[in-house]
């Protein structure tokens, strides 16, 4: 694959691996940034481990800026020849194009492989000038594009800030309805509960009771206390639930990711771990990713169906856990109207898009203005579910 400089006063360059870059140098960018999943050691794991790979269709061309010596902006880029592992489900419009006789495949995708979570960014030095440095990159991505027939540019669960200086260089905003829980300062878990309304709240603390009622206990372990075990363990919880839930195109993390999950820095992970009875060995497992005031939730798996498990370890005790540790967001991850009666907010997320093939970008910026509102009254919709008191004297 060619890949075109720009004539500019940076040096645009691109990578085929994370290993070729300089770990330092490409935290130095991405430490600040909110989310963790844009680090050097979480891009670097996925790659090694051979979950982000050309045998899996996510090829690296991760792009770096250089002011003279210094790096000062970067991000992880993939050629994609599917749309599967990306939450972000464009089928339909592979499909359009297809049926236009247009390619579709391959595409420019800048994401977190596999992860769900906004805060997709080009990472920059703070003395930057951002709208510059973006649009450095987009004329470099333009060319990387025509250079080998790519059929556009799609960045997925992009950060705010981010999204609004790429619409204003031409980028196209997709909505996507996503959750969240906010912390503005609760105190413990049932102050948390006091926001619901008294039939939500009872439900809440019954199927919390139905679980110790079978026994079943549940421990979040952080670090610098988290048995060694359990990342092998989080491995066999996520291949078994891939393989109950297939459809959705996303079992790539290989048991070598697991195995390395430890070379992460340790405050990154936990995991909500479910025992029933005396038996050592977990019957249950949510793995948990952490960066300063944001948590995000990420595979989760279980041996046997119990009812209301599923919310104890995704939901209850990581909110709790949340609220002891001061964290501000949780992010649970995507889908499904029990988190809205749980009390997860469904908020707007965005991708961004511009094709390179002028008639496609006709058909879909005709259409994104409606596939955009419909978006907006589903999560118009979920957010009616919510389990808050209404009216005078509820909380905020």
């Amino acid at each position: 694959m060619s890949t075109p400089e720009t004539r500019t006063t940076y040096a645009v360059s691109f990578r085929k691996a994370m290993a070729d870059i300089d770990r330092d140098e490409w935290n130095a960018l991405a430490l600040p940034a909110a989310t963790p999943f844009l680090e050097w050691e979480w891009l670097n794991l996925l790659e090694s481990s051979g979950s982000v790979s050309m045998r899996t269709g996510w090829y690296p061309v991760h792009v770096l800026v250089r002011d003279g010596e210094r790096l000062v902006a970067c991000a992880p880029l993939y050629v994609k020849g599917h749309g599967e592992g990306e939450f972000v489900f464009d089928h339909l419009w592979a499909e359009v194009s297809r049926r236009m006789g247009i390619p579709y495949y391959p595409k420019l995708l800048g994401a977190s492989p596999f992860t769900p979570a906004t805060g997709y960014r080009f990472l920059m030095a703070p003395d930057q000038d951002e709208r510059r440095l973006c649009l450095v990159i987009m004329e470099a991505l333009e060319k990387l594009c025509a250079a080998n027939a790519l059929s556009g540019i799609s960045f997925l669960f992009v950060d705010p800030r981010f999204a609004a200086i790429l619409r204003d260089l031409g980028m196209n905003s997709w909505m996507h309805q996503g959750y969240i829980w906010d912390n503005p300062g609760y105190r413990s878990l049932d102050d948390y509960l006091a926001r619901f309304g008294s039939l939500a709240r009872k439900n809440v603390k019954r199927e919390r009771r139905r679980l110790r009622d079978q026994g079943i206990q549940v421990r979040l372990y952080a670090a610098p206390d988290i048995p060694e075990r359990l990342f092998a363990d989080m491995h066999r919880f996520y291949a078994a639930t891939n393989d109950k839930f297939g459809d959705y195109g996303c079992r790539y993390l290989t048991e070598e990711f697991f195995d390395a999950l430890p070379g992460l820095p340790r405050n990154r992970v936990a995991f909500v771990v479910a025992y029933q009875d005396e038996n050592p060995d977990p019957m249950a497992m949510a793995m948990l990713i952490r960066k300063g005031d944001r948590l995000n939730g990420r595979y989760w798996g279980a041996t046997r169906h119990v009812d209301y498990l599923h919310f104890e370890l995704c939901y209850y005790t990581p909110i709790a856990w949340a609220i002891e540790q001061g964290i501000r967001l949780y992010d649970p991850g995507m889908g499904g109207e029990h988190k809205a009666r749980r009390g997860f907010v469904s908020i707007p997320t965005v991708s961004l898009h511009r094709f390179r093939d002028p008639r496609f970008e006709h058909v879909f910026l005709g259409n994104l203005p409606e596939i955009n509102s419909l978006e907006q009254d589903y999560i118009n919709e979920l957010n009616a579910l919510l389990p808050f008191k209404r009216g005078p004297g509820a909380a905020p």
